[in-house]
């Protein structure tokens, strides 16, 4: 996992810098060289197989696959000038118009020697799959999304640098090859089946008070409960203070509207069962949850309240985000390899 000292260096001084892991064993830490730092990309995209340091979270990971993704961020001024059509996609249509812009995210494998010390939840990634004539709930541990900007990539001299237990069934090494690791048939043929299910395609992003919440939906799949459908999506979470006042999340608020006409209100303590705090030294935080309707589609957005350190508290907003449903084409999501 990368140091603190080492994540406040400038990209020029990544390209001379060694990128240290850090390994926690009884009450003691041990610091081992993993490889070298490489200049972050500041055009195109990763490709699969490379290594990196994720910029917020400092765990080892590895590009499996780039999407690309329409972000919806409420404090960009919308601009009327003309842009390309891959810069501005489509438009949100949940609440105020905002202006979609594409950017480059990546499904990654976590190296699982540092999940225990990374505050995001690890099993980010679920399916609602077929089981028996019904639906069963699954999660692919140590798979998550990151934007372009949180890759700090960096190269290592060992055949098998992340510990996944999907890496070996993924990935194969490939010396001459750059990055050295190539996708495997296996790889392939997950994401094609999987897909549906797997796809990032909208981002939203609002800030308040200087906490970053961005917002990431899913659809899951539809299951059959007593004569009628229902339709499930998870949602993953991700807080982040930039600035420099300690900052804890204390309640949440949500608004959930269905296509079907229902408008449900849910309120309670904390995330997740957590309340968590985010300081200057773990200035973020990321989970999922899961929600589902009797309609196709429809929309959520909320507040969490904030508690800072000088006591001020404050109503952080959760950008408006649409949830929608695919069509069925009857397939079956597969995560189990």
């Amino acid at each position: 996992m990368l140091s603190s000292c080492t994540r406040t260096l400038s990209s020029t001084k990544l390209l001379r810098c060694t990128v240290i892991s850090v390994a926690h064993y009884t009450s003691n830490y041990r610091l081992a060289e993993v490889g070298k730092f490489e200049s972050p990309k500041l055009t195109g995209k990763y490709e699969t197989g490379q290594l990196f340091l994720h910029r917020v979270f400092g765990y080892r990971g590895v590009v499996l696959f780039p999407w690309l993704a329409r972000v919806y961020d409420r404090d960009v001024p919308n601009k009327k000038e003309s842009k390309p059509i891959e810069e501005s996609m489509n438009y949100n249509q949940v609440g105020k118009e905002v202006k979609g812009r594409a950017h480059t995210y990546y499904q990654v494998l976590i190296d699982s020697r540092d999940c225990p010390y990374i505050r995001a939840q690890t099993e980010a990634v679920t399916f609602l799959g077929n089981q028996d004539n019904g639906r069963t709930l699954y999660a692919v541990p140590g798979l998550d999304y990151i934007g372009h900007e949180d890759v700090m990539p960096y190269v290592a001299g060992s055949k098998r640098p992340i510990r996944h237990d999907l890496f070996d069934k993924f990935l194969a090494y490939a010396p001459e090859k750059d990055p050295p690791f190539g996708a495997r048939e296996t790889l392939i043929a997950w994401q094609e089946r999987n897909h549906p299910w797997l796809e990032l395609s909208d981002v939203h992003k609002e800030t308040t008070e200087n906490i970053r919440v961005t917002v990431i939906p899913f659809y899951m799949g539809c299951r059959e409960s007593q004569n009628a459908n229902v339709y499930w999506w998870r949602y993953c979470i991700r807080l982040e203070n930039l600035g420099d006042l300690t900052v804890q999340l204390r309640e949440r608020h949500w608004r959930i509207f269905s296509l079907s006409g229902t408008l449900e209100t849910v309120r309670g303590r904390g995330v997740v069962g957590q309340e968590p705090v985010l300081s200057s030294q773990q200035p973020a935080f990321q989970y999922s949850s899961h929600v589902s309707l009797q309609a196709p589609s429809g929309h959520m957005w909320g507040t969490f309240r904030m508690e800072r350190e000088d006591g001020f508290t404050f109503d952080c907003r959760i950008p408006p985000f649409s949830l929608e449903s695919k069509q069925d084409d009857n397939s079956q999501p597969s995560g189990i390899i």
